[in-house]
């Protein structure tokens, strides 16, 4: 009998999916901080989480029994995977689960960009009628630039394909074959960047992707150019983020994802020319299901793993 410690939030059809599995006895148990999960992950054998639960060297240390760490979703950067690897855990995810959620999420708020629904909704709340204030831009034709040409990043290319966008994409580990069989053009970074109407990023958070726009990257986009990040905070770094919106060095961004979780005292609160969503990528009922149900069978059946063996 396999004991599994559920530690963060999952939807009721992927709890009852593990429950009729007749070798597996869950436990759950959310909201966890560091020591209270150390005290009793030694009895497990495997752990499930989403994003909130933070796997420290310190909880693994802790984890005498651990097998396997499965996270239902697809980022992996709560988990010291270094540590992991060193005691022999295999660090799972469902890198399928809710990809189309996320895609949809992105592109809905590139259409939210192009068309100033936040505002316009505000507008109304506040007893006006600004029509001519409020003048958007088909997305039709414009350039869409996506960072990152994995699940997600293939997702949102063919939904702006049907929109007659023009799609081109960088990323270094996918082939040329891929690219064109989906119709999107590989391009490098720094065109990626400069012919961008709307960058949005679609890669994982690691050293090499810390802060890949910054500064120098939010200068070489278009003055009218729109930033959408759904997938991790860390990639932008938001400091630059706020001096280029508030400068006008680009139109305008959302966020999903923040550096800090929720995005306590920012400054980019206090800018028009920005929506957020409070990470609500794979916030959907069928997301929430597929991540659940997904995991079941990580000890049986295939799924991606970081850095292990």
């Amino acid at each position: 009998m396999k004991k599994i410690l559920i530690s963060d939030k999952l939807a009721d059809a992927g709890i009852n999916f593990l429950n009729d599995q007749k070798d597996i006895q869950i436990h759950i148990q959310t909201g966890l901080n560091e020591d209270e999960l150390c005290a009793i992950i030694g009895d497990y054998d495997a752990l499930l989480i989403r994003s909130d639960t933070q796997v420290t060297t310190k909880v693994l240390a802790a984890a005498k029994k651990l097998k396997v760490v499965g996270r239902a979703g697809i980022g992996v950067d709560n988990v010291d995977i270094d540590a992991a690897t060193e005691q022999g855990v295999i660090v799972m995810n469902t890198p399928d689960a809710n990809a189309t959620t996320t895609a949809e999420l992105a592109f809905a708020h590139m259409m939210s960009l192009s068309r100033h629904l936040p505002i316009a909704d505000k507008s109304i709340r506040d007893g006006k009628w600004e029509r001519s204030k409020l003048m958007g831009a088909e997305i039709a034709h414009k350039t869409l630039a996506i960072l990152g040409f994995g699940t997600i990043g293939r997702i949102i290319s063919q939904r702006a394909l049907g929109f007659k966008m023009r799609v081109i994409a960088y990323d270094p580990f996918v082939t040329a074959e891929i690219f064109a069989s989906l119709g999107v053009e590989s391009v490098d970074l720094d065109t990626l960047i400069t012919q961008a109407d709307y960058l949005t990023l679609h890669c994982p958070l690691i050293e090499k992707t810390q802060h890949i726009i910054s500064r120098p990257q939010l200068e070489k986009m278009k003055k009218t150019a729109m930033l959408i990040n759904c997938a991790r905070g860390g990639l932008i770094n938001e400091a630059d983020l706020y001096t280029a919106l508030k400068d006008g060095h680009i139109a305008g961004a959302a966020l999903d994802v923040f550096e800090e979780e929720p995005p306590k005292n920012s400054p980019l609160l206090m800018l028009d020319n920005i929506v957020f969503t409070p990470h609500l990528g794979a916030s959907t009922r069928e997301a929430q299901v597929a991540v659940s149900v997904d995991f079941s069978g990580t000890t049986e059946k295939s799924t991606t793993i970081y850095d292990v063996g």
